[in-house]
């Protein structure tokens, strides 16, 4: 038995990402909902984003981090949407390898980037309610600038982190991924050797990360909440 899982571990070239549904019916209604919902998410984050350039009166550090907010949500849908959409409409739905690990890589980027600019973004509002008269000089353009590039200096030293673990299986014992696009837990799944390490170290990154950001953010808005 031993033998056979074996010989079904092989190192793979390409993975087939099973899609969101095998039901023609559901197929079509897909084709026809998701290109609208990726056309409005796509224009409402690219018109914010030119309305806060354009609009002088918008140049404050809440709509800065909106700004960013409102383009690395652009840069996630358009990550992984396109590919879905071209999945329902085609019959091959197969991703080379390293397709699948550059759409998990930016992914993962956009998402810890989004994750640390909400927790920003908490703190600023604290600061706006908090502290309204000092409001301009704590928020100051170089200190939001720091904040910002700090969300995506986060997200680009963490990425890699989580595309290394994809990149410790040496083989696979299926290239059918159950997911409908290229992520980490369905890759480990996938493992045709042992990933508890690699299990255990996602779930300790992913653990801080997410608890970092939910301690400051309802720490702000307890601050503010709270009577003074």
């Amino acid at each position: 038995m031993e033998h056979m899982f074996e010989k079904n571990c092989t190192a793979v070239a390409q993975f087939i990402p099973q899609g969101l549904s095998d039901v023609p019916e559901v197929s079509v209604v897909l084709s026809l909902v998701f290109p609208l919902i990726y056309g409005v998410t796509v224009l409402a984050n690219l018109d914010m984003t030119a309305l806060i350039q354009v609009r002088s009166q918008l140049h404050t550090p809440i709509y800065f981090f909106l700004n960013h907010l409102s383009f690395v949500d652009f840069c996630y849908s358009s990550t992984i949407v396109p590919k879905i959409l071209a999945n329902i409409f085609n019959k091959d739905k197969a991703i080379s390898f390293l397709a699948c690990l550059v759409q998990f890589y930016l992914f993962c980027t956009c998402v810890i980037t989004e994750i640390f600019l909400l927790t920003v973004m908490a703190y600023d509002c604290f600061v706006a309610i908090c502290n309204p008269l000092l409001y301009m000089v704590i928020m100051s353009p170089k200190l939001h600038m720091v904040l910002v590039s700090g969300c995506y200096l986060c997200a680009i030293v963490c990425s890699p982190i989580h595309l290394c673990l994809a990149l410790e299986i040496p083989t696979f014992s299926s290239n059918v991924i159950d997911h409908f696009y290229c992520d980490l837990p369905p890759l480990l799944s996938l493992a045709c050797s042992d990933v508890t390490v690699n299990k255990v170290l996602l779930f300790v990154i992913a653990t801080f990360k997410e608890s970092l950001s939910i301690v400051i953010i309802f720490t702000s808005y307890c601050l503010f909440l709270s009577p003074s």
